[in-house]
């Protein structure tokens, strides 16, 4: 009976593939481990610091405004608002004069300066609302964008928003539940508008500028939007979650106003 011989060059080639093996082995788990923090620092951390930054905003312009406040989760009372499906039509009249004697304007903001705050009772949302759509100044702050060279709250044309959908603060996360008649509210150094949702743009494509246009309108499905002026409100969001591939679209018309006190 023969023994078999193992040389030593097999025995060091066996050695070096479970060498291998094992450090291809650590690099996979140190890779998964990468990618997980990743994870949780995208879906938990950004979140919760730009929530706590949003909030910490919202509060220092109220006191800046020197309160008067609607409170927490839009509870203002009475907002003005009889008929929220009726035809835009500020509470104050639809007169250039009367609207700049009872509400006065207020100043033109800066870029990336958060000047007024967003107020969804139905979603618990209050956000503060910046000047400009840049990720890193304002979005991904936690805070809503505006559209520059669209209209502003109480005006003529279409006050225009964008915001996340996921992650830092994600605070358009679930505007798609939004119904006919919900109130939004924009609350400003000098007044409050209230608006009414009107209408909702499931999926569009990201470069659908027409739905912020001054008569909002989509040029990618020409069935939704408007065709007449008036006083509009428009946010935008990614679609589906977790993507930036479409846009989500919710449009409201202008209610009511109401001057600070």
């Amino acid at each position: 009976m023969r023994v078999p011989v193992v040389q030593h060059t097999t025995r060091r080639q066996r050695a070096r593939r479970r060498r291998a093996l094992w450090t291809g082995g650590e690099l996979l788990v140190t890779a998964g481990l990468v990618l997980l923090l990743l994870v949780v620092h995208q879906l938990w951390w950004t979140n919760r610091e730009a929530k706590r930054g949003a909030e910490r905003k919202v509060e220092a312009l109220e006191r800046e405004w020197g309160g008067g406040a609607t409170g927490k989760g839009g509870e203002s009372g009475d907002s003005g608002t009889s008929d929220p499906s009726a035809t835009p039509r500020p509470r104050t009249g639809t007169s250039t004069r009367e609207r700049t004697t009872t509400v006065p304007p207020q100043p033109r903001p800066s870029w990336s300066q958060a000047y007024a705050v967003l107020v969804i009772p139905r979603l618990g949302l209050r956000v503060p609302v910046a000047e400009g759509v840049s990720k890193q100044d304002v979005l991904n702050k936690g805070y809503v964008g505006h559209y520059h060279g669209t209209g502003q709250p109480g005006q003529v044309g279409n006050f225009a928003l964008a915001g996340h959908r996921n992650t830092h603060g994600e605070p358009f996360r679930y505007i798609n539940r939004l119904r006919a008649k919900d109130l939004v509210e924009v609350e400003t150094k000098t007044a409050t508008y209230t608006y009414a949702v009107d209408k909702t743009l499931p999926q569009t494509s990201a470069g659908d500028s027409g739905v912020v246009r001054p008569i909002p309108r989509s040029i990618v499905e020409p069935g939704h939007g408007y065709s007449e002026p008036g006083y509009y409100i428009t946010l935008t969001t990614c679609t589906p979650e977790y993507t930036s591939r479409y846009r989500l679209v919710v449009w409201g018309r202008l209610v009511s106003m109401r001057p600070r006190a």
